[in-house]
């Protein structure tokens, strides 16, 4: 039985853009008009969807639209989007710091929020004063928060300027004293936006080694906003992607962040070039990839040979002269290898060139494919960057999640000697 210590239900949030508040005494008006004969706000009905790249034709516009979501006890739940995507928004609602214009927050248990450096801190107090201001606020007695004391100092690496007045601190100290504080008065719910990004890269790794052990050992629940994907991938077990105020897509981290960084959920296999990719040496016609012996529609599995096959035309008589290379790039934009068919030449005229994986040789995950026309060996003629996108599915369980159950990328199969006396 699932045990859910948070569930979002149909939440959102509109704002009036250039106002403070909900706007104008006649609007305010209207609204409790329509209250007291129990009708519907009337401006709920309007509003324009939140891409803060285009011009608008309403004065509202909605931050957050019919968000649900639910989160089980221990579980560490990364939101991710691009920015303007709502994620703080949602964390200022789940913290209870602003109301949302539709929906409930149902959840058990303290929570503590890190949204901004020097959320919660009174800057004319130190840093020792602060940490039992938060505790209070939190509901913890001043003997918990004794308690806890010396844990959360060593911790945030202040201890010199723990009586020094907050306002004081750079705002790497501040956000160290303040994580500090939310992930050791031990709340049910730890919800952290992007602050983290403020600290070293020391601080980094001791911030998510501590939520790991908040969630994983002590069982406690870890709301995590981050564009750091390889801290999200590390951290969390769940995402949540979001994109103009609403959600797209809920599923394992691993699919989460492939689909977040890939712009789309469209994962293409195949691309037919009818008009572009065409020079005066050569023209692509088609590269596609899939398992071998199979349909381009099925998704690319790690236990099957899969080939990538690459049709070009050759336009100049000297055709030995140019060969294709690929790099392949992981979903992180890191560079894996490079790939080319020097060895098997072109000729005039059209050339079906296949490149032929091994089974297993890729781990789960999304990867890219850049393409190089190269001629002389070593001159690139054109290049075409993430000219093709695909997914490789663990091949051992359900087609379409990825468990990424080893290190790295590439699982190669080695040749090994034993020698035995």
């Amino acid at each position: 039985m699932k045990d859910i210590i948070l569930k979002a239900e149909n939440i959102s949030k509109q704002y009036r853009l250039g106002q403070v508040g909900t706007g104008t005494l006649s609007h305010d008006l209207n609204r409790w008009w329509h209250r007291i004969r129990g009708k519907e706000d009337p401006y709920l009905r309007i509003g324009d969807t939140n891409d803060r790249s285009t011009k608008g034709t309403s004065d509202y516009v909605w931050a957050l639209q019919d968000i649900n979501f639910e989160v089980e006890r221990g579980e560490v739940l990364g939101i991710i989007g691009k920015n303007g995507a709502g994620k703080s928004t949602l964390l200022k609602i789940l913290s209870k710091v602003t109301a949302p214009t539709t929906g409930s927050i149902k959840s058990r248990g303290r929570i503590a929020s890190l949204l901004e450096v020097g959320t919660g801190f009174n800057g004319e107090m130190t840093g020792r004063e602060n940490i039992f201001l938060n505790g209070a606020i939190l509901g913890m007695t001043k003997k918990e928060i004794t308690s806890k004391l010396d844990e959360i100092i060593e911790f945030s690496g202040c201890e010199r300027y723990i009586d020094t007045p907050v306002k004081r601190y750079s705002s790497g100290m501040t956000v160290r004293l303040a994580f500090a504080v939310a992930a050791f008065l031990e709340p049910e719910i730890l919800v952290i936006d992007e602050v983290l990004a403020v600290g070293d890269a020391e601080f980094q790794k001791k911030a998510i080694g501590k939520m790991q052990d908040i969630s994983r050992g002590e069982g406690r629940t870890v709301l995590f906003v981050s564009h750091n994907m390889a801290a999200v991938k590390s951290l969390c077990t769940k995402g949540v992607v979001m994109e103009y105020g609403k959600i797209k897509l809920i599923s394992d981290i691993e699919h989460a962040v492939s689909y977040y960084l890939s712009g789309d959920s469209e994962i293409i296999n195949q691309k037919v070039f009818t008009n572009g990719y065409e020079k005066d040496e050569f023209k692509l016609e088609k590269i596609s990839i899939k398992n071998k012996g199979k349909d381009i529609e099925e998704p690319l599995s790690e236990n099957d040979e899969i080939e990538l096959t690459t049709i070009i035309t050759l336009k100049d008589n000297q055709a030995d002269r140019y060969h294709i290379t690929y790099h392949l790039y992981n979903e992180m934009g890191e560079a894996l290898f490079s790939f080319s068919n020097e060895s098997n030449k072109l000729k005039y005229g059209k050339n079906e060139l296949t490149c032929l994986f091994p089974a297993s040789f890729f781990q789960s995950g999304q990867y890219f494919l850049s393409f190089f026309f190269i001629v002389d060996r070593r001159d690139a003629l054109f290049i075409e960057k993430d000219i093709l996108s695909f997914n490789i599915v663990d091949g051992s369980r359900d087609l379409g999640v990825f468990m990424g159950r080893e290190p790295g990328y590439i699982k190669p199969k080695f040749n090994w000697i034993l020698k035995n006396n």
